[in-house]
């Protein structure tokens, strides 16, 4: 018997969108860390920028097309966190402030420590307005993709014990209870009926 939990859906249901988005989350953090940690071949390194919005400014300045690869790259970086981390930390049934704030957090430490990390590749510097843009993608992603997220699948949840309550006839489930084949009963007498004596007519 399957009990149900928070928002109507099983406790069955958590472990299995932790795991997936653990799963999910550990490959797409290998696949950052390979584009991350690639040594860059190029003529000339720039300088560390330790200034908040320097580097924005400069690419604002380079014309809209440079801008929107520059800024647009450090905002998809490590958007798709914004759903992994509450998928992977099972937060379907918490509340979307305290979602959003530890999910922000968490994404402002592994933005911070890919920019820290780097700094020891040939080709890549630190740039603290790639930390401000990448956690400012997770965010984003944590307002507007998560939620429908979420509610798909706490729907898909709640739906779940329903419709394997129908298959096993649960009164009040969704969907026609299997239908229970009835045996008729036998009525069993002890002794089964009298026999009749025939009647023998006698010769006067």
């Amino acid at each position: 018997m399957q009990h149900l939990g928070r928002g109507g859906g099983t406790a069955a249901s958590a472990p299995r969108v932790r795991v997936a988005g653990t799963a999910l989350l550990t490959a797409y953090l290998l696949a950052v860390g390979w584009l991350a940690f690639r040594p860059l071949s190029v003529p000339w390194v720039a300088p560390a920028n330790l200034r908040p919005l320097a580097t924005i400014r400069a690419d604002l300045d380079g014309g809209p097309w440079n801008a929107l690869n520059s800024i647009g790259g450090g905002l998809l970086l490590l958007a798709p966190l914004g759903v992994l981390l509450p998928l992977a930390a099972g937060r379907l049934h918490r509340t979307l402030p305290g979602t959003l704030a530890r999910t922000v957090f968490a994404g402002a430490l592994t933005s911070s420590l890919i920019v820290l990390l780097q700094s020891g590749v040939p080709g890549r510097v630190v740039d603290v307005d790639a930390v401000l843009l990448n956690t400012a993608g997770v965010a984003l992603a944590c307002l507007l993709v998560f939620p429908p997220v979420r509610s798909w699948l706490r729907r898909r949840a709640a739906a779940t014990p329903l419709r394997e309550a129908g298959r096993i006839g649960i009164p009040g489930a969704q969907g026609p209870p299997r239908a229970q084949s009835v045996l008729p009963r036998r009525e069993e007498t002890g002794q089964g009926a009298t026999p009749r004596t025939a009647r023998v007519g006698i010769a006067p």
